[in-house]
């Protein structure tokens, strides 16, 4: 489980790629020269490296020809995992995601002939650049309030990654909370050994808390040549304070008799052991009776600050919340119509729920008549956005309509524009949270946590849902058509 290089790359809209970090690991070339023997293809230098990523997530190229490696339909990438095209031969396996104008990007070692290609759940460093590379993005993402602070946390980058991936073996994915100014880990020399994720032992009362955090995204269309899409992505996070420099920990998720499948897991590298089910439950493959449904027990040393034990995706029989679109000009008015279904097997107990109708690439709303069945409708200040509070609670019926006609002013530059919702084209987007449940009915409780030490520990559990990008277009126009990814 070695990583072969890895880089950090800016790039925003219209703008050209710049590597601000890379790191390479020579030890682990070699290695990988050895293993994969005649399919062997080197690791290219920056020039070239970002040149072959940009092209490959379609981010650099011509931009109106029809390239057959990019845009043909038989490459539709369900992973985050690329083959880059470089003068040597095609480089596989790449892990690359971008976030917030960055690329996180890097080279796992396979310790073995990469032809045939392996399956992605036999290589086990592809787990191990995810999670570093979701550690840099939480590091470079912790309290940033501006360029020049993410500017800082980027100079600090060579010493962070000289101690938490040395010589190209990751020890430490947590780095959320590291800084430089922090100093180095301290050596080793405790009587009992010390994982390097964890600095320091804790004295007190045992206690676990774990959260369970699932994001829902879905696209519908209300179209029959066009199918809906939805997903959950599940996040597991975790904080032990348990006494002793190694502690033993099992953390078990567990899901009802109804409830979906996990997939595509990730895992923290403090989990010491993991079944072979787990590891090889992929989103890829179709979802049949015969998928592993737990429990997911995770065995495990736990670092003393807050870590995320594992990720996860799961295709769920059905959107939480359905529903359609319809807007369509009528003489000098726009006739809108939206109704939204809550799904039965849903809790109906909301922390926040509101659907938000942005209105781009026009002028000002300068009337306004509706009817709702349900909640209240209010105009945001720069006229441009209509926000339906839904409140706390679906009614008994579980569904609400709101039906309406709205009119506009003369367009200006200080309207809201985007170059997609051009014409009718335009969306419903939905915020919501639900706590104490989850989509896939995954959850935790005290008799699924077992900590080996003296003491009774207290267990804390905690579960809930969170919309993201949830969007219904509107059905009388077109829509952008997506497909179902694994990107963060």
């Amino acid at each position: 489980m070695a990583l072969r290089g890895l880089w950090l790359i800016s790039h925003e809209q219209d703008a050209r790629g710049n590597v601000l970090f890379s790191r390479r690991y020579p030890t682990v070339e070699t290695r990988a020269r050895r293993f994969n023997g005649a399919s062997y293809v080197a690791v290219p230098e920056d020039g070239p490296f970002l040149k072959a990523l940009l092209f490959e997530l379609r981010l650099a190229g011509p931009e109106h020809s029809f390239v057959e490696r990019q845009d043909g339909c038989a490459r539709i990438n369900k992973t985050s995992v690329y083959t880059l095209q470089t003068e040597r031969g095609d480089l596989w396996p790449v892990v690359a995601f971008q976030k917030s104008g960055l690329i996180y990007a890097a080279v796992p070692l396979v310790e073995q002939p990469l032809n045939p290609r392996p399956a992605l759940v036999s290589i086990s460093g592809i787990s191990q650049a995810f999670a570093l590379l979701s550690g840099l993005l939480a590091f470079l993402n912790s309290n940033q309030k501006n360029e020049a602070e993410r500017s800082a946390r980027v100079g600090q980058l060579p010493g962070l990654v000289t101690h938490a991936c040395p010589l190209g073996t990751p020890l430490e994915t947590n780095l959320s909370g590291s800084s430089s100014e922090s100093g180095p880990l301290p050596p080793g020399g405790h009587p009992q050994k010390l994982p390097s994720w964890r600095t320091c032992a804790y004295k007190g009362k045992p206690q676990v808390n774990l959260c369970i955090v699932e994001k829902v995204k879905s696209v519908q269309y209300d179209k029959r040549e066009v199918a809906d899409t939805w997903q959950v992505y599940g996040a597991v996070s975790c904080k032990c304070d348990v006494e002793g420099a190694a502690p033993n920990v099992s953390v078990s998720l567990n899901l009802p008799a109804n409830g979906s499948p996990l997939q595509d897991i990730l895992v923290h590298p403090c989990v010491t052991s993991l079944d072979s089910a787990v590891l090889t439950s992929s989103s890829v493959d179709a979802v049949d009776d015969s998928a592993f449904s737990g429990p997911y027990k995770f065995p495990l040393t736990p670092p003393p600050d807050q870590f995320t034990l594992c990720y996860y995706t799961s295709q769920v029989p059905v959107p939480p919340i359905l529903g359609f679109y319809q807007l369509k000009e009528e003489e000098s008015q726009w006739k809108l119509t939206v109704h939204l279904k809550l799904h039965e097997s849903v809790k109906n107990a909301f922390e926040y729920c509101e659907a938000r109708l942005p209105f781009f690439n026009r002028g000002p709303i300068t009337h306004l008549e509706y009817k709702i069945t349900y909640g209240q409708l209010e105009v945001s200040k720069e006229k441009s956005l209509l926000v339906w509070v839904i409140g706390q609670k679906f009614p008994k019926s579980l569904e609400i309509s709101l039906t309406g006609t709205v009119a506009f002013g003369p367009a200006s530059q200080q309207q809201a524009a985007d170059p997609v919702c051009t014409g009718s084209t335009a969306y419903v987007k939905l915020y919501f949270r639900i706590l104490d449940f989850t989509l896939t009915g995954c959850y935790t409780d005290q008799h699924s946590i077992q900590v080996f030490t003296a003491g009774k520990p207290k267990i804390t559990a905690a579960r809930e849902v969170l919309s993201s990008d949830y969007y219904i277009w509107n059905s009388k126009a077109p829509a952008p058509v997506v497909y179902r990814t694994l990107l963060f």
